[in-house]
């Protein structure tokens, strides 16, 4: 019989994420499963301690409301770049997502809200932001090393985790600091 898993294990989980309309936003499937040390920060916090108490095999369904996922939308999250920042021949239309960079030159997804002959208006808000998201999760592995760099697969891939910058749905890359 398997320890139930507790905060500083670490684990690997298969999930899918979905809206509440019960459309799919991010899964593990065909691909490994998620590795991460539990309540370290590398994931949401709903996602985080929902494996609390879990045991290898077991399977669970968490709803995650905002303020324990992506935090609520904030309406000033709005940048204004001047047009002639982006390559003339981009078709930049609203609803393109786009990677820019803070003033540190860390990446940050962004969407394009509006565009104009002058300026383009980005929203960077986090895409889940303001969403209640539901996981299914099950506990692959536990009882695992943890990951050398601190954030493990969880860098390229893995729903909830916390860093920006998404090529993998809600996840993007971890935060590596």
């Amino acid at each position: 019989m398997s320890e139930a898993i507790k905060s500083g294990d670490t684990i690997a989980v298969d999930y899918t994420g979905k809206f509440e309309s019960g459309d799919v936003f991010d899964s593990s499937e065909g691909r490994q499963p998620l590795t991460f040390t539990v309540d370290t920060g590398m994931l949401i916090k709903g996602f985080d301690q929902a494996v609390i108490g879990m045991k290898k095999g077991e399977s669970k369904t968490v709803t995650v409301p905002p303020e324990m996922g992506y935090g609520p939308r904030d309406e000033n999250a709005m940048v204004d770049i001047p047009r002639e920042q982006f390559p003339p021949e981009m078709d930049l239309k609203e609803g393109l997502q786009l990677q820019l960079q803070n003033p540190a030159g860390q990446p940050v997804p962004a969407r394009v809200a509006s565009v104009n002959d002058t300026s383009v208006t980005m929203d960077v808000n986090h895409f889940l932001a303001g969403k209640t998201l539901i996981f299914d999760i099950t506990i692959a592995e536990t009882g695992l090393e943890p990951p050398a760099s601190g954030c493990g697969s969880s860098c390229s891939s893995g729903c909830g985790t916390k860093g920006e910058g998404s090529d993998s749905g809600c996840c993007g890359s971890c935060n590596c600091d």
